[in-house]
C-alpha cells in the first residue's frame, strides 16, 4: 500500500498561503484572528475561507492553529471559532489546550462538521506513550517534538502505526521543548503559550559559575541554528513520518516560495525513485521559472539538530541573525572598495556580512559593482584580507522571487464520445500518469457530462477543432494533456459552441466534486484514560507544565486521574520556576561533557546564565536524561 507524503507550508496570510500552494505545498497551516501561537500572524475568517477555496481543486488541505492556552473568559469565543472554521472548510485544527476537547465533542454531538484534531507541537510529544494517549483522545495527528531523532520517530511509528506523525524539517528552532517554555512570560510578561514569544533564547548571556567566574561573556548561548532536513526526507519517511513541516508563520511570500519549491522538488524526486512506496498527498504539477536555493533566504546557518542523535555545532553562539550564504573571502581591500575571491557574482544593493574578531556580526551594503570590485556604502574598519564573507540579502534573487515564479496545474485527459443519433459525452479525468504525483487516489478526479445534438457526418476533418475547443482551459486549475476520441467520434460535425459547453460543464462538475460537503469527523475524544502518567519527571515537580488555564482543562485532567493539578504558569506564578527544558546542552556545546568524551570542567557548578541587567538563571544538567533545565531565580 502506498504511503502518502505531505509537504506542510506556513502561511502568514492569504497571499503567502496561495503562494505556498502554487509552489507545491500539499497542505498549509495558518492562524485565525486569535488563539494562534503567533499573535502577529492572525487572519480573518473570510481570508481563511478564500484560502480553503483556492486549495480545494488541488486537494491541498488547510490547517488552522488554535494552539494557545485558552483563558476562562475565552471559552465561548473559542467554541464559536471552531464552528466557523468548520463551516469555512478547514481540514484540521492544531490545538494544545485539552479544555477544548469537551467543546469539540459537544459540537460533534450536535452534528456540526468539524476539522480533524491535530495535537500541536506545544503538546510536548516525545514518546510513543504520549502519542497513544493523544490518539485515544481523538487526535488524528501528533506533531512531534523537534528534538526527536529518526530512530525515536521510527520507534513511535512502530508502536502507534495508525497515527499520523508530523515532523518539522525546516526553519527556526526553539531551544526549549515547545509548550513548556516560560522564559518570555517570566521576563517580559509575554507568554509563548499565548503566541507572544519575545525570543528570550536569542539574547546575549554571560555564563558564570558558582564562584562568580565568567566562563563566556556576551554570547548567544541559547540561540540555535536553523533546521534543514532536505537531504534526509527519505529517512524520515521510512521512519514513519507522513507530514513534513516548514516553520515560518511570520515569513514573507519570497521565503515560502523558495523553501516550498526546494522541498517539493525533493519529495517528487523521492517518489520517482520509489513509486511503489510513496505518493504525494495533493494533486497538480508545478512548473517553476526559477531555481530554488535554501541558502539564499533567511537562515542562521543550518543544522540537522538531533536527527542522528546528539552532535556538536547545532548552536549559533555568535549571532542570532541571518548569516546567509557563503560567497568567498576578501581578496583585496582598497580605498573604499574590496574584491572577493570566489565564483559568486554580485549586484548593487546586495547585503554582505562577516563575523569580526569580537564574535559580532557586522554587515554592509554594496553600493556599486564594477567588474570584480565591490564599492560598499560604508567600508567597515574591521574588515580585513582573508575575511570570510556571507551574503544575507541577494538582490538579484529577490527580484526573481518578486515576480511570478510558479504555475500549478492539474493535468487531465479529455475523452469525447459520440453515439448516433444524438448522444454526446465528455469525460474529464486527472492524468494518473503524471510523474511524481499521486496516482488513482482521488475519487473525485473523474467526471462525465452529456449533451444532446443531432449528429451528422462531417464534410471535413474535425479532430483539430475538437482538440482546440476542449483544451481551452484558460484560468482554470486544469491543463489538458491529451484528447481521446474513441470509435471515430471525430467523424461527426459538432459545433464549437456545443464543445465549449461540454468543456465548461466538465470543469464545473470537477469543481463541484471538490466543493462537495465533507462529512463530520468520526474520531471522538474519550472521557478517561487511566494510564495517564507524567511524561517526564519534571511534570510531577512542576505541575504547571500541563498548562491548565481554564475550568474545562482542569475537569479534563481530573477525569484523567491526574493527582497534582496546578494552574498554568501564566495564570499563577510560582517561585523559582523551571522556565525551559532543553535537549541542547551548553556544557556539551562547549566541549565539557565528560560522559561523551569531553574535557573535565574547571569551573565550580552550578552554572548560571546572566543577562546584562543582572538577572540570573541556574542551569540544571539532567545527565541521565541527557537534557538541560533552566531555573529562574
Amino acid at each position: 500500500m502506498l504511503r502518502t507524503l505531505e509537504l506542510l507550508a506556513p502561511a502568514k496570510n492569504l497571499e503567502v498561503g496561495m503562494a505556498a500552494i502554487d509552489h507545491g505545498a500539499d497542505a498549509v497551516y495558518i492562524g485565525a484572528d486569535h488563539f494562534g501561537a503567533r499573535q502577529a500572524a492572525g487572519n480573518s475568517l473570510e481570508d481563511i475561507r478564500r484560502l480553503c477555496a483556492y486549495a480545494r481543486p488541488f486537494g491541498v488541505k488547510i490547517y488552522v492553529t488554535v494552539n494557545t492556552i485558552i483563558y476562562e473568559n475565552e471559552l465561548g469565543s473559542t467554541r464559536q471559532l471552531l464552528l466557523d472554521l468548520g463551516d469555512a472548510g478547514v481540514d484540521g485544527l492544531l490545538i494544545q489546550d485539552m479544555g477544548l476537547l469537551k467543546i469539540y465533542e459537544e459540537l460533534q454531538q450536535e452534528g456540526h462538521r468539524l476539522p480533524a484534531l491535530h495535537a500541536s507541537t506545544q503538546c510536548d510529544t516525545r514518546t510513543a506513550e504520549k502519542v497513544r494517549w493523544l490518539q485515544g483522545l481523538g487526535f488524528r495527528r501528533a506533531v512531534l517534538a523537534r528534538e526527536l531523532s529518526v530512530n525515536e520517530i521510527r520507534a513511535i511509528h512502530a508502536a502507534v502505526p495508525d497515527e499520523e506523525l508530523e515532523v518539522f524539517v525546516h526553519g527556526a528552532l526553539c531551544v526549549s521543548y515547545s509548550g513548556i517554555c516560560y522564559a518570555s512570560e517570566y521576563c517580559f510578561r509575554r507568554s509563548a503559550n499565548r503566541g507572544a514569544c519575545a525570543q528570550f533564547c536569542r539574547l546575549q548571556f554571560d555564563l558564570v559559575d558558582n564562584t562568580g567566574k565568567v566562563i563566556e561573556h556576551d554570547r548567544h548561548l541559547l540561540s540555535l541554528k536553523d533546521m534543514c532536513q532536505i537531504d534526509h526526507l527519505e529517512e524520515l519517511a521510512d521512519a514513519g513520518a507522513c507530514s513534513f513541516k516548514i516553520e515560518g508563520r511570520l515569513k514573507n511570500a519570497d521565503y515560502v516560495k523558495n523553501v516550498v519549491a526546494a522541498y517539493s522538488q525533493r519529495l517528487d524526486a523521492i517518489i520517482r525513485q520509489h513509486p511503489d512506496r510513496y505518493r504525494r498527498a495533493s494533486r497538480g504539477r508545478v512548473a517553476y521559472t526559477f531555481e530554488p536555493s535554501l541558502k539564499k533566504t533567511f537562515n542562521r546557518g543550518f543544522t540537522t539538530y538531533f536527527l542522528n542523535g546528539r552532535q556538536p555545532d547545532i548552536a549559533s553562539f555568535d549571532t542570532p541573525k541571518a548569516i546567509g550564504e557563503y560567497v568567498g573571502k576578501v581578496k583585496e581591500i582598497g580605498h573604499g572598495w574590496l574584491t572577493v575571491a570566489g565564483i559568486s557574482s554580485f549586484a548593487n544593493g546586495d547585503g554582505l556580512c562577516f563575523l569580526n574578531s569580537e564574535h559580532e556580526l557586522e554587515g554592509f551594503r554594496v553600493n556599486r559593482v564594477s567588474g570584480n570590485r565591490l564599492f560598499p556604502l560604508h567600508l567597515p574598519k574591521s574588515l580585513h584580507k582573508g575575511q570570510e564573507l556571507y551574503r544575507n540579502q541577494d538582490v538579484a534573487f529577490e527580484k526573481i522571487l518578486s515576480g511570478k515564479t510558479a504555475e500549478r496545474k492539474i493535468p487531465v485527459i479529455m475523452t469525447l464520445t459520440a453515439r448516433l443519433p444524438d448522444r454526446l459525452s465528455l469525460t474529464m479525468a486527472e492524468d494518473s500518469g503524471t510523474e511524481g504525483k499521486a496516482q488513482d487516489v482521488h475519487a473525485e478526479s473523474t467526471v462525465t457530462v452529456k449533451a444532446s445534438f443531432a449528429l451528422a457526418p462531417a464534410q471535413k476533418p474535425q479532430y483539430e477543432n475538437i482538440q482546440r475547443q476542449l483544451t481551452k482551459l484558460g484560468n482554470t486549475p486544469y491543463v489538458c494533456e491529451k484528447v481521446l476520441m474513441p470509435d471515430d467520434s471525430d467523424q461527426y460535425f459538432i459545433p464549437s459552441s456545443i464543445l465549449a459547453q461540454l468543456r465548461r460543464d466538465a470543469v464545473e462538475a470537477m469543481e463541484s466534486n471538490m466543493d462537495a460537503p465533507k462529512s463530520p469527523m468520526t474520531a471522538k475524544p474519550t472521557a478517561a484514560h487511566p494510564s495517564l502518567k507524567p511524561w517526564q519527571r519534571e511534570y510531577a515537580h512542576y505541575p504547571y507544565l500541563y498548562n491548565i488555564s481554564n475550568s474545562e482543562a482542569k475537569a479534563f485532567y481530573v477525569a484523567q486521574g491526574l493527582e497534582h493539578i496546578a494552574p498554568a504558569y501564566e495564570v499563577e506564578r510560582t517561585k523559582e520556576p523551571m522556565i525551559m527544558q532543553c535537549r541542547h546542552c551548553i556544557r556539551y556545546a562547549l566541549g565539557y561533557c565528560v560522559k561523551r568524551g569531553g574535557r573535565k570542567p574547571t569551573w565550580q557548578e552550578p552554572l548560571f546564565l546572566q543577562l546584562a541587567d543582572g538577572r540570573r538563571f541556574r542551569l540544571q544538567f539532567q545527565c541521565d536524561e541527557c537534557q538541560m533545565n533552566i531555573i529562574a531565580l
